[in-house]
């Protein structure tokens, strides 16, 4: 783990705004235990809950202990590291690893708890909606009462669900549920599915290393290439990790994808009204989560304009400061740069603006 350093990142003219950050209430980790004895375990969540929640290692206590706090743990680091908010999602898994009447019913406790812990801190916390797939219906309701009751701006959705993708039209209503509550859904990395996880575990390579990004690219691509975005051309989804890759990819995923269109090769794969770039550009935010890299920031920017472009800490799996140093350190114009830590942030999750 990258430890923080002793100095503290100084005054900037941005706030510090960090949009990718996780908890955990303690009871569902009393939940994940009772899965993880289970007979037969999906073996991404054992690979991952299972080594965090059983590790002696710093890297594992020093995440368990702080994914439960809500108050002044996480109000410390956040201090230290110069983050003047954090937006704050239930971390993966999440509910979509429990049976579905568990899944729905914890959905609307976590989202309590973390509701109670913005309205303790409404200055430096600010709240996704955790949601359950597995019951479509219920995970609509729960977008509309985390907007109206809980004034939560955002979604937080943890890729596949039991090895089921949202590209289906049988969880489509959550997308016309958040789109007709401006929501912006977080699509967040999980490990990959049981049916692709082997050649990963076997490297160990499963975890946030590569498989995630692999598995939750795939997840984008698939909503993509399934008319997601043509069916609900206002939905807007988040891709953290500076988009798991996509916009490197932009130009092969136009040239081949079109290839494919014109082959008939798959029946899956029909015309779209725009290319997949287009919708990368105009349906897609980015945030830099575990990618405290100029390069790729720049480069990402450009592919989809500095307005698409957020800053992220990741805490508190990769809490670092040294990394909070050096993108304030970045080569970037002052407004843009502004636009990275602070304005963006507070456009898409509707957190009013504040001075520096």
């Amino acid at each position: 783990m990258s430890l923080p350093n002793t100095q503290r990142p100084g005054q900037a003219p941005y706030l510090r705004i960090a949009t990718e950050e996780a908890f955990c209430p303690s009871e569902m980790l009393d939940i994940y235990r009772n899965i993880l004895a289970q007979p037969h375990v999906d073996p991404g969540f054992k690979s991952l809950m299972g080594f965090y929640m059983s590790s002696p290692s710093e890297r594992a206590q020093h995440i368990m202990r702080c994914l439960t706090d809500l108050d002044q743990v996480r109000l410390g680091h956040m201090d230290d590291a110069g983050i003047d908010m954090q937006i704050i999602a239930l971390t993966s898994p999440g509910v979509q690893c429990m049976d579905t009447a568990t899944a729905v019913s914890f959905a609307k406790f976590a989202n309590d708890e973390l509701a109670e812990g913005v309205r303790r801190h409404p200055t430096r916390f600010a709240g996704m909606i955790a949601i359950a797939p597995q019951d479509p219906a219920a995970a609509a309701q729960e977008i509309e009462r985390g907007v109206n009751k809980l004034g939560m701006n955002s979604v937080i959705i943890n890729s596949h669900t039991h090895g089921e993708y949202l590209s289906d039209p049988k969880f489509w209503e959550i997308f016309e549920a958040a789109q007709a509550h401006d929501t912006p859904i977080y699509l967040h990395p999980n490990t990959p599915p049981a049916n692709m996880i082997q050649p990963f575990l076997e490297s160990g390579l499963d975890g946030a290393v590569y498989g995630f990004g692999v598995e939750t690219s795939l997840h984008a691509l698939k909503l993509i290439t399934s008319g997601v975005f043509d069916r609900f051309p206002k939905l807007q989804v988040i891709l953290g990790h500076m988009g798991e890759a996509l916009p490197f990819w932009a130009y092969r995923l136009d040239y081949m994808h079109a290839a494919t269109v014109r082959s008939n090769r798959y029946e899956s794969v029909k015309p779209l009204k725009r290319k997949p770039s287009d919708y990368l550009r105009d349906n897609f935010h980015i945030t830099c989560s575990g990618m405290a890299w100029h390069k790729a920031i720049a480069f990402t920017q450009d592919v989809v304009g500095e307005d698409r472009v957020l800053y992220a800490m990741d805490y508190p799996y990769q809490y670092a400061i040294d990394e909070v140093h050096a993108l304030d350190g970045m080569d970037m114009n002052p407004t843009a740069k502004k636009k990275f830590y602070q304005s963006n942030a507070e456009a898409l999750f509707k957190i009013p603006t504040r001075n520096a």
